[in-house]
């Protein structure tokens, strides 16, 4: 079997390398099926996905059995600009891989968001709830979602949010780095989501191509959904840096950082699909976040 992984420079990518030539992860050995496989990785050089023709071409010369699709344009703000290099990136390119698949018959996980949804609701948001989204990486991803189902019967959309892993920048880098250099940092208290570490998304990603299963799956890290203030006071103290952190509203931080593309109140996900199915493998996202800062700051200090 032959394994394809899009946006393999990511931090999703990079994981689901690296889990796919090991034949295991932190959360435990990947499925008989995926063992031993031939794993191809492409990042936008190797394979522009929004480019139908050249997808045909390297389809014709890998011939993936499964492909998982990390590329995407997740500048939120880039695409709030960009809508329409955001929508061939976000919806062409996803829905290109699914006619390459349908016509090879290769099996297809493609990666979405939780701004697929409006970001108004009180409660987590399950598969079988409309999508109303208010940016445009939401409009542009949830395009790219209906283009997958539409021409690819063999596939799964994997909704995720809040991603950090250890390749790459990502909100939990960039708060250790803050924290390590200022006295205290001000976080907006006021956006509620769920932090999802790339170790389990990549891992349910692999239960999920190794089942027959396909439609829309939540895939976030459990546990109560936190706003980024409180996830930022966890991060602090998992990685034992002594700094305040401030809370803030999303008014009074856009105000300062003038940011174009809104951002969601409310965009906790709840993987509902999972437990009906395969089974909801991820963990609390407090113990990943633990697990994931003692093996990142041992790789800080062999470096």
């Amino acid at each position: 079997m032959k394994i394809l992984v899009t946006g393999s420079r990511g931090q999703l990518g990079n994981e689901l390398l690296r889990i796919l030539s090991t034949g295991k992860s932190e959360l435990g050995v990947l499925p008989d099926v995926l063992q031993g496989c031939e794993i191809v990785g492409a990042d936008v050089g190797e394979l522009d996905i929004s480019d139908a023709d050249a997808v045909g071409r390297f389809f014709s010369e890998v011939c993936p059995d499964v492909v998982f699709n990390c590329a995407a344009m997740t500048n939120v703000d880039g695409c709030e600009t960009q809508e329409d290099l955001a929508y061939r990136v976000n919806a062409d390119g996803p829905g290109n891989l699914a006619a390459a698949c349908a016509r090879s018959g290769a099996r297809l996980l493609h990666v979405s968001t939780d701004y697929v949804f409006s970001g108004t609701a009180a409660t987590p948001r399950t598969e079988y709830d409309s999508c109303e989204p208010a940016t445009a990486y939401g409009r542009t991803k949830l395009a790219g979602e209906r283009l997958v189902q539409e021409h690819c019967s063999n596939a799964c959309v994997c909704r995720t949010a809040w991603l950090y892993g250890y390749e790459g920048n990502n909100f939990v880098k960039t708060m250790m780095r803050l924290g390590r250099e200022k006295g205290s940092v001000t976080v907006v208290s006021d956006q509620v989501g769920n932090p999802t570490c790339a170790v389990d998304l990549a891992y349910q990603m692999t239960v999920l191509a190794a089942s027959g299963e396909t439609g829309i799956f939540h895939c976030t890290c459990g546990g109560d959904a936190v706003s980024w203030y409180a996830f930022t006071q966890a991060i602090m103290e998992a990685a034992g840096i002594d700094v305040q952190v401030r809370p803030c509203t999303t008014e009074e931080y856009t105000w300062v950082s003038s940011r174009p593309a809104k951002r969601p109140a409310y965009s906790a996900l709840d993987n509902l699909r999972l437990r009906e199915t395969v089974g909801d493998v991820m963990r609390d996202w407090k113990v990943a976040l633990d697990a994931w800062m003692r093996n990142y700051l041992d790789m800080e200090c062999k470096r």
